[in-house]
């Protein structure tokens, strides 16, 4: 009797003890919470913050999770939980390259020809099997077992998927930058470019264009200025409307030789094309006009991306835009054969309405998150990340989290927006989901984060 006594004194304290610590965590976020909206750079700001126990589903905190805000990045994790599910975690973009014509006398009576998948990784410098020289090299040797010696032309073809490479809402600043590259049926080395810059020895001094790798798709013209030392990239590119010439506008660092910063490219089609050109003269091949007298189509390369899982990883932990406008696209073509983003980004809406989330929640336009047209709510995201915890994709999910703050979460940033979620397991061994959502703070971007670190300190 006095053995059945301590055991049950024993089970009502531990389950006192977990309920006052369930308790804890709640009066301690509520306090931290109420701190961070108190602070002045919050003053027009409207914040959202939700976490809930990972193991039980209690919420633990609830701050405006019904309010949809613009989110930034952090809709990534949206995006990849959607591929996941939609595609697998071992698909992979196969895109095929031949000819079209015959060969006739050592010559292709026809052109070369690739097909289109919407590969973001293509000529991506991030697996060597995806690299530029990689890919070429794949292709130009699959044609030397041709025998050919004269060649008329190649064609890109892009059938079933959207020309449209850039979807609603992003801004005119953005979309001539690396991070602004928009998805197309082809893309190529991550549809951009570098540009080499070379600033003055003092402050306002003019930055001078050294060169563009690989040639800039448009001729650029330099506005930029030289700013103190260590205040790094503050340059943008503008692509024209009406002219033919792209600008480069802001700052870079004084003393700077060779100083790069990378610009998006709207027509990766033409960049593949002159270097494949390039490519086969230097292979002795001869560009010669030919009658293309046959219709037919022989495949003799196929290029294969790296599975899912692996593009998710790059996808998530550095953030990459190119991949989610992708992804969306994908999600649309291998469901209704045509690539688009508000195809794509409906079927994400209707995917996660038969888990329980209304589309409400999940008011979106774009795969990345760089349009600040994009509303979600924090539970939305949270109910996500607690489904994607069930699933047997998630340990390759989990792992493409970045850590900030010593917390495994992804961040977005645009303009007056700053936003994290994800999953941190605190001292008491309890783990917790959480998305902190702020839209229009006032200030630095760094004091923000500051901020909002300390309130998520209180997860730990």
């Amino acid at each position: 009797m006095y053995e059945a006594m301590k055991k049950l004194f024993f089970i009502l304290a531990c389950v006192t003890a977990t309920s006052s610590f369930g308790q804890t965590i709640s009066k301690r976020l509520q306090d931290a919470f109420q701190k961070f909206e108190n602070d002045s750079q919050l003053s027009n700001a409207l914040s959202s913050l939700y976490a809930i126990n990972a193991k039980s589903g209690e919420v633990v905190f609830d701050k405006n999770s019904t309010a949809g805000l613009a989110t930034a990045s952090t809709l990534k994790v949206v995006t990849a939980a959607t591929a996941y599910e939609l595609l697998g975690k071992d698909f992979r973009y196969e895109t095929k390259f031949g000819y079209v014509g015959t060969i006739k006398n050592k010559s292709l009576l026809g052109n070369f020809y690739l097909k289109s998948s919407g590969d973001p990784t293509l000529g991506s410098w991030r697996w060597k099997m995806t690299s530029d020289t990689e890919v070429m090299t794949g292709i130009i040797s699959a044609i030397k077992k041709l025998n050919i010696a004269g060649f008329n032309d190649v064609t890109i073809d892009n059938k079933g998927w959207d020309s449209e490479a850039i979807p609603d809402g992003w801004i005119w600043q953005d979309i001539g930058n690396y991070y602004g590259a928009g998805a197309s049926g082809f893309n190529w080395r991550e549809n951009q470019f570098d540009v080499v810059m070379r600033s003055g020895k003092n402050i306002g001094d003019p930055v001078t264009i050294v060169k563009t790798v690989p040639q800039s798709p448009v001729p650029l013209v330099s506005m930029v200025r030289s700013a103190a030392k260590g205040t790094g990239d503050n340059s943008y590119v503008y692509y024209p409307l009406t002219d033919v010439t792209g600008i480069v506008r802001g700052t870079i660092p004084v003393n700077e030789t060779s100083f790069t910063i990378s610009a998006s490219n709207p027509v990766p089609d033409n960049t593949f094309t002159s270097l494949f050109i390039q490519n086969l003269s230097k292979s002795g091949m001869k560009q010669i006009h030919y009658e293309n007298r046959s219709p037919d189509t022989t495949i003799v390369f196929t290029h294969y991306s790296p599975p899912l899982d692996s593009i998710i990883y790059w996808f998530l932990k550095k953030s990459i835009n190119l991949y989610g406008e992708a992804l969306a696209k994908t999600f649309a073509y291998q469901k209704n054969g045509f690539g688009e983003t508000d195809k794509g980004v409906q079927l994400v809406k209707n995917f996660w309405k038969e888990k329980g989330i209304a589309p409400t929640e999940l008011n979106i336009v774009d795969g990345s998150g760089l349009s600040p047209l994009n509303r979600v709510t924090t539970h939305a995201q949270v109910m996500i990340l607690k489904y994607a915890k069930s699933q047997p994709w998630f340990d390759g999910y989990y792992y493409a989290f970045p850590e900030y703050n010593g917390m495994k979460m992804k961040s977005g940033t645009i303009n007056g927006v700053k936003g994290f979620c994800g999953y941190q397991k605190s001292r008491d061994g309890n783990e917790y989901i959480f998305s902190f959502l702020v839209n229009n703070y006032n200030g630095s971007a760094s004091a923000v984060v500051q901020k909002m670190y300390k309130v998520l300190n209180e997860l730990k």
